[in-house]
């Protein structure tokens, strides 16, 4: 999925903006971004600064609407399915925030692994109706943590995605 993003992105846009896109993207997020970053060969702090804002920037969002989200698109039957499989899989991840809260949020988010992140870990704080400012502080600590992360693995591991490694 990653490789068809940034072809595609490759050919429409500029680096910098294909970056940022990834990186607001679900599933993709920073991790996304900053592996795409390495291959654009955009460097290091600006790949960081780039996709560390994009990632942040719908986690306010997330945590102050997708209540009212999910309850428009439960009046929707069409969009039924989706609402339940997205609080399925946000209350199996919630096992270990539940037994945390902060830091299990945060070290949930830290983890660059798929299926984790800011926009599942804002899913998961609201849906455990955890106060949102602290919610926030714990996801932007967990996604800068996930970015210096990454960062190490995308620019320092020659090869280690495909691609070389840039500076």
């Amino acid at each position: 999925m990653l490789q068809s993003a940034i072809a595609f992105f490759a050919n429409f846009t500029r680096p910098k903006l294909a970056i940022f896109l990834i990186s607001l993207m679900p599933i993709l997020e920073l991790r996304g971004g900053l592996i795409a970053a390495s291959a654009f060969r955009v460097p290091i702090l600006q790949a960081f600064l780039i996709c560390f804002l994009a990632n942040i920037l719908p986690i306010p969002f997330i945590l102050l609407f997708i209540k009212r989200i999910f309850k428009f698109m439960r009046d929707h039957k069409i969009l039924l399915g989706a609402v339940n499989w997205l609080e399925r899989k946000a209350k199996a991840k919630s096992v270990s925030v539940l037994k945390k809260q902060y830091i299990g949020l945060f070290l949930f988010v830290a983890v660059p692994l798929p299926g984790t992140g800011g926009w599942t870990g804002a899913l998961i704080a609201s849906l455990l109706d955890m106060p949102t400012w602290k919610s926030f502080l714990a996801i932007l600590a967990g996604v800068f943590c996930a970015g210096v992360i990454m960062i190490v693995l995308t620019y320092f591991i020659p090869g280690l995605f495909g691609f070389p490694a840039s500076f």
